[in-house]
Formats: C-alpha cells, structure tokens, sequence
C-alpha cells in the first residue's frame, strides 16, 4: 500500500516540475518572439493579395454570362470524306461517301440571326445547323469567309428576333482584365470559363501575320467560334485556338480580336469578300541592338526595313529607317500591334503614323492602298516588283518576282516557281507590274497565244531566255 501511494505522488510531482518548466521557459519564450517589434523577421505585407482577392471575389460574373449564353450557338456541320472502297465500288466505277460530323460554337451578332464563327468550325461542310440554347435548331446558310483571319459569317431565320451580343472595343482591352469565354466544349453546350487578359497581339505563326487576345480562360474543343466577352458582356473576341501538347486546355487560349472580326464580316455583308488595306511598308520589331546601332535612345516600335513603291506610305513620305510609334493613338511596340490594327482598316482609310526618324518625332497621314497595287495575276502566277533591297543585294536592275504559281506547265518545262523574276515577254523589258498589265490590257483572254519570248532569272540567280514556237 505504501508502495502505490510513492508511485502516485512521485508522478504528480513530476508532472507538476514539468508543467511549470513549460510554462517558464517554453511558453513564455514563444511569447516573446510573437509579442516583439524589435526582433521580429521581416516579412512582405498582405493587404495587397487580400485587396486582389477581394476584387476577385467582388467581381460580378453573372450579368454578363447570362447575356451571353443565350445568344451563342451550337454549330453543327456535316461534310463528305471518301470512305474504304470495296471491291464492287472498284468495278463499279463509284467513289463511295462517308458523312462526318463536326461541331463547334458561333455567336449571334444581331437579332436578324447573323452569326460569327470560326472558318475552320464550316470548312467543308456540305450541311450545316445551328441550336441555340433553347434548343431550338435551325439550317444556317454561309454567307462568306475569310481563312485569313479564321472568320466566318452564318445566317439563320427565325420567327423571332434573337438575343445578341454586342461587339466591344479590343484595342482599349487591358491585360489582367476579367473576360468570359463562352461556348460548347466537348458538346458540353451553354458553358462560360473565366480568366484574365494575358497578353495581346499574340502571333503564332512566327511570321508577325497574326494578332490575337491571349486569354487564361479555360478553352477546348468545341469552343471555336464561342465568345470572349468582358464583364458587361461585351464580345471582345471569337475564340479561335488553344496552346496544347494534348489537345485539350492546358493554360493558354487565344481569339480574334472583336474589332478584327467585325470588319471582316462587315466586309462580307457589304462587298461580298474582305477588303485589305496597305500601309506600304516592311519591317520588324524594333529592339535595343538596332537602337544602338542607329545611335537613338528608344527601343520599342516597328522598324521600316522598306517602304513600298507607290504605296501609302511612300506618297506619305514615310522613309527606311523610321520607327513606328502609333497609329491612330493606339501604342506600336511590335509588329503585331501594327498588322493587328490596319486589319481592321479598309483601302482609302486615312491613319495617323507617329514615327521617330532618329530622334525627332514626327507624324504623318497615310492613306491605305488596295493590295492589287502591289501584286498581279498573269499566266496562273501572281507577280509583285522587286524592292530596292533585294535589286541591290542581288545586282539586278529590273523584272517582277513570281510570288506564287499554280502554272504546272512552265513549272514542268521551265521550272518557274516562286522566287523566280520574269524580265522580258516578246520584246517587251519587264521592269514592273505595270508592264505586265498593260500586257493584260492588251492581249486580254488571248495573252497566251501572243506570248513568243519569255526572259526570266532563276533563283541561282543565272538568266535564262526561252523561245516558243
């Protein structure tokens, strides 16, 4: 019995010694370190996250989701692929046809049933449909395209007007703003992702060619042709295309600005086809090794490498050498901005050029020039002048180059093909497109009968000479 009572107060007082050695030394020091000013680590403030969260969670989807759900559409279309021939179709002669389904999204753009979408979503297709979110189905007829841009115009009628949506500004879309992409994914129909800006003017193609809204939202497969729209619903873009090793989302998406998009279809409904206006210059983007190079203290815009003949920006006075600036007030900081921003412009458009010609600011009007001014069809090959560069660096006084051709015969006997320079026809010296059109004008359909003599320099550069007889 004694034995059991030790034991017992042996342990009471051992926990007691070791509470109180907590509550000297581990409690207290812990204390300490959390109450200190003096000695504390230094550590970054929350108040900014907390305040971008805030935003966040402050930021009201809804309005601008349910505007847009119900006026973009579920495209469908239907095109003919040749199917496995059996034997009998081989005797018989036949082609068999194998009908395939494709889907995509489109957007109503006014309450007549215009709808803008993707080309490639319609390419091919020998039947298309379109459901709207009440379910409702109807045959949609295209009335134009342009694969350029990827843009494509549908039309449906309804007893009734329809939902829309209206087209926003892109050029004045700042990065990390909140926008909705909407569309029907995985035949997932009426679905809305939300995401940020991440970038404009984004190019893809590594050619500068392209000029995208690069976006986070959550874009897939059935998206294209789907609205990108900001948080009062206006659409600032058609989504187009996603950066992916799978096939699937995986971070990035990317649409046609809505400015780009409106002018293309606007085109369509008026003229029947686009109409591309011309600056008149090539270049690049400007970057701190040329600014070095040329002596100036600025390291952003667009470098004239050359100014075309007879273009806007020739009559203009715009020269090589100058950096591009702005058009228009809208910032160039790239090549991008520039290609992007005169899509959206028309042939005899006037826009504002501020350049830097070394270190003097300068700006100029210029007013855009069709494209039929720069290039010429003749015998199945479009023709264009050569530059002042390339004739300098190539030592060669005059002729126009074959900038395409679909001509299999001269490819076949002569190997003409792109790159190659015509510089006589007959006995007429060929020094411009001009020549070759007043040849047009000329001969007319006929040109082909009349053709004797054709002069031309291949692209080793060696001058050849071929008489037809």
């Amino acid at each position: 019995m004694k034995k059991i009572l030790t034991l017992v107060l042996v342990s009471a007082l051992g926990g007691v010694m070791t509470l109180g050695a907590y509550k000297l030394f581990i409690e207290k020091e812990n204390t300490v370190v959390v109450s200190s000013q003096d000695n504390a680590p230094t550590f970054l403030p929350t108040t900014n996250i907390n305040k971008a969260l805030s935003a966040a969670e402050n930021t009201d989807f809804t309005a601008a989701a349910d505007n847009t759900v119900h006026a973009v559409v579920h495209v469908k279309n239907v095109t003919l692929s040749s199917g496995q021939m059996t034997l009998q179709d081989f005797f018989s002669g036949r082609s068999p046809k194998r009908a395939q389904m494709g889907t995509g999204s489109g957007v109503i753009i006014n309450a007549d049933g215009y709808i803008i979408t993707n080309n490639h979503v319609i390419n091919n297709a020998s039947e298309l449909s379109v459901t709207l979110n009440n379910n409702k189905t109807y045959t949609a007829e295209l009335v134009g395209t342009d694969p350029k841009t990827d843009i494509a115009l549908l039309k449906i009628d309804a007893d009734e007007d329809l939902p829309y949506v209206t087209f926003g500004d892109s050029d004045s879309v700042q990065i990390g703003e909140w926008v909705l992409a909407v569309g029907n994914p995985f035949n997932l129909t009426s679905t809305v992702t939300a995401g940020i800006i991440s970038a404009k003017s984004r190019d893809l193609t590594g050619k500068s060619s392209q000029s995208f809204l690069q976006t986070d939202a959550a874009v897939n497969p059935g998206n294209s042709g789907g609205a990108l729209v900001n948080t009062n619903g206006e659409l600032i873009g058609i989504n187009t295309a996603i950066s992916s090793q799978t096939g699937s989302y995986v971070g990035y998406s990317f649409a046609v600005p809505s400015n780009i998009a409106r002018k293309v279809i606007e085109d369509i409904m008026e003229f029947g086809n686009v109409q591309n206006g011309v600056l008149g210059i090539q270049g690049g983007t400007f970057n701190s090794k040329v600014a070095q190079e040329m002596g100036v203290n600025y390291a952003e815009g667009v470098y004239v490498a050359e100014v075309v003949k007879n273009s806007g920006a020739d009559k203009a006075g715009i020269e090589k050498g100058d950096v591009i600036k702005k058009l228009d007030n809208i910032e160039i900081s790239k090549f991008e901005d520039l290609s992007g921003y005169i899509k959206t412009k028309r042939p005899n458009d006037v826009v504002n050029v501020e350049l830097y010609r070394k270190n003097d600011l300068k700006t100029v009007s210029v007013t855009l020039t069709k494209t039929e001014i720069f290039a010429v069809n003749f015998m199945k090959m479009e023709l264009q002048d050569l530059s002042d560069s390339f004739k300098e660096k190539y030592d060669i006084d005059y002729g126009v180059m074959v900038k395409k051709t679909e001509n299999q015969w001269l490819y076949s006997n002569l190997g003409i093909t792109e790159g190659y320079i015509i510089t006589g026809i007959n006995d007429t010296k060929i020094e411009s497109i001009t020549d070759i059109s007043k040849l047009k004008e000329k001969y007319g359909d006929d040109i082909l009968d009349h053709i004797k003599k054709l002069a031309y320099i291949n692209t080793s550069k060696e001058k050849k000479e071929v008489i037809f007889r």
